[in-house]
């Protein structure tokens, strides 16, 4: 099945925190759920790498492990416990929110396209650029959202 991660807004990691004690622990995004007003669901795009290659085609920088600068929100320990295997929540950086927000319309398709092409979603069935235009102007959307309600991009991880 593989690892799934959900991309949603919250005002701060209480917040976020809130959002998991209310949930169980996740997944952020359900069918007919109301506890998140605002979220993506990531499928396989993870926040260093997949996500990380977009925002690096964006900035017109190369790709860096910590581009994205995400630090782990919850559960608290979880990083210093090798046998917890989730799920964790993590932040993105104002950075890596910014320069998602801040990715012109017109700028879309050629980064959508690029993005389709690289090797970390050659596993996936649909990686076409239509399907990847659609999912960034769906992380374009949140990140922009979240920036004019002063709000951060967090991400639900679990294996």
């Amino acid at each position: 099945m593989g690892v799934l991660y959900d991309y949603f807004r919250a005002s701060d990691d209480e917040a976020v925190a809130k959002l998991m004690a209310a949930t169980d622990g996740g997944p952020v995004v359900r069918e007919g759920d109301s506890h998140v007003e605002d979220a993506v669901d990531g499928k396989g795009i993870d926040p260093t790498v997949v996500l990380g290659k977009v925002v690096s085609f964006a900035l017109d920088v190369p790709w860096d492990a910590d581009l994205v600068g995400k630090r782990l929100v919850c559960p608290d320990g979880a990083g210093e416990d090798p046998e917890y295997e989730g799920p964790w929540v993590v932040v993105l950086s104002e950075p890596a929110r910014d320069a998602l927000a801040e990715i012109p319309d017109d700028r879309l398709p050629g980064l959508a396209d690029r993005w389709s092409q690289i090797d970390e979603l050659s596993r996936y069935s649909d990686t076409s650029p239509e399907v990847m235009l659609s999912r960034l102007r769906e992380f374009v959307g949140l990140a922009r959202r979240a920036r004019t309600s002063g709000e951060s991009i967090y991400c639900w991880i679990c294996l």
